[in-house]
């Protein structure tokens, strides 16, 4: 697969922050280039789709947000593309096999691991956000989310998933429609089954 864009250069993390996604737009819209990544230990204001809140104790979840710019046509496979390169950072870190639950939740065993959230004012930008439970304790979910979350494990640490990540995101966002169709379809994990 060809290197696309570089992600990660240059890479700004924070101890706290409201939400990485917010820091990016905001960066995005002061002309922030393609490939800054923004990351944070612990946020106060994550959030997922339809407003859904995302939280994790500092320093056991990747909270994760790069920008890209410009945007063309080859990037409306965005939503197909990112959630493949989070199965693979993930699966290069810890065995396991991770699959896609449209429309943005990554599963391992049933369970979610993650989830993706897209942002994009085309043709300017996208701001891809990622979060992942990487070393989350059973008991420090909160009670609502202990059946359906789970964690990476196997030693794995959010610095080392984005460095993975950086590198996946890199060569999915430029990957070939059908290629990138292919791969999201291997891991659909709703494929098959009635809705």
């Amino acid at each position: 697969m060809s290197p696309g864009p570089r992600f990660g250069r240059p890479h700004h993390h924070f101890e706290e922050i409201d939400s990485t996604n917010e820091r990016a737009r905001e960066m995005a819209l002061e002309g922030a280039e393609s490939g800054t990544v923004i990351t944070a230990s612990s946020q106060t204001a994550g959030r997922g789709r339809q407003g859904r809140r995302w939280s994790a104790p500092p320093d056991t979840a990747l909270l994760y947000s790069a920008i890209l710019r410009p945007l063309n046509l080859r990037h409306l496979m965005l939503p197909l593309a990112v959630p493949v390169a989070v199965c693979e950072a993930c699966e290069k870190l810890a065995p396991v096999e991770c699959r896609i639950k449209w429309p943005n939740d990554i599963w391992l065993d049933e369970h979610k691991l993650g989830g993706v959230l897209i942002e994009a004012r085309p043709p300017e930008w996208a701001v891809i956000g990622v979060g992942v439970n990487v070393s989350i304790d059973p008991d420090e979910f909160p009670a609502d989310l202990r059946w359906p979350a789970v964690s990476l494990g196997h030693g794995a640490t959010p610095n080392a998933l984005r460095k993975e990540l950086d590198k996946r995101l890199g060569a999915w966002v430029e990957a070939p429609a059908d290629k990138v169709r292919r791969e999201f379809e291997r891991r659909d994990a709703l494929r098959g089954r009635p809705i």
